[in-house]
């Protein structure tokens, strides 16, 4: 799969992939990961990528020409992809958005910056707006970087047990299971019992019903989308009797 994210840092993008899932992914060339200087596309001696609002106001707005420029250039030398404007008027940006990048060939990602970009750049581009939450960041560059990770992950290959990112948070909409590993007790603590009794069985429905648990307790919204077959539904209606 093919990323091109464009920047005013690109040091600070490349520091985030040099290491980890991604850095892997790249190396096995399984990614094909591009950052480019945005002010490579600038035409004046100080190679100014923002100016002053229209209309007056606080701050400075990203020009349209640069992104433009940026975005026709990646077009003619990486090919067309999908492109996705990073900011935080875009939609939520959900495991099910990363899941449907995943099937596309090549994403480009621009990263914002200042008060944000020129309006006009996502109808010209013909961008897709996302943000990764309800807050607001420096810059786009995080949220590029949890973009192509979140991505990445979901690409054959990537990592090396399909089966671990299948049953991850968010995989069927609801949070993941508790995880133990050894000692069985430390100060007091205790692994529960049925994960050491070997009733694979038993440790299955425990996960599940832990998972719902959880999800229950710390974000009951995603239940209201959650994919439950009915022995889900059966537990999740025990859970809640269990809290009337």
């Amino acid at each position: 799969m093919k990323f091109d994210i464009i920047t005013i840092f690109p040091r600070m993008v490349q520091a985030g992939l040099a290491e980890g899932v991604v850095s892997r992914g790249i190396e096995q060339r399984l990614l094909d990961v591009a950052v480019h200087d945005l002010r490579d596309f600038t035409t004046d001696r100080h190679r100014s990528v923002d100016d002053m609002p229209y209309g007056g106001g606080p701050g400075m707005v990203m020009k349209v020409e640069p992104l433009v420029k940026a975005v026709e250039f990646v077009r003619e030398q990486r090919g067309t992809g999908t492109v996705v404007l990073l900011s935080p008027q875009g939609s939520r940006f959900t495991q099910r958005d990363a899941e449907r990048l995943s099937q596309l060939e090549h994403v480009v990602l621009l990263c914002g910056r200042y008060e944000g970009m020129d309006d006009r750049v996502a109808s010209l581009v013909g961008a897709e707006e996302l943000s990764i939450g309800d807050y607001v960041l420096s810059g786009g560059e995080l949220a590029a970087l949890v973009v192509v990770d979140a991505v990445s992950r979901l690409v054959p290959g990537v990592v090396g047990d399909a089966e671990s990112v299948a049953q991850e948070s968010f995989a069927d909409g609801l949070l993941d299971y508790p995880h133990f590993t050894r000692p069985v007790e430390y100060r007091g603590a205790k692994v529960p019992d049925v994960l050491v009794s070997g009733h694979h069985a038993e440790v299955r429905r425990w996960r599940r019903r832990a998972a719902l648990d959880r999800t229950l307790q710390r974000r009951p919204d995603l239940l209201e989308q959650a994919t439950l077959d009915d022995e889900s539904r059966a537990l999740l209606n025990e859970l809640r009797r269990n809290r009337e």
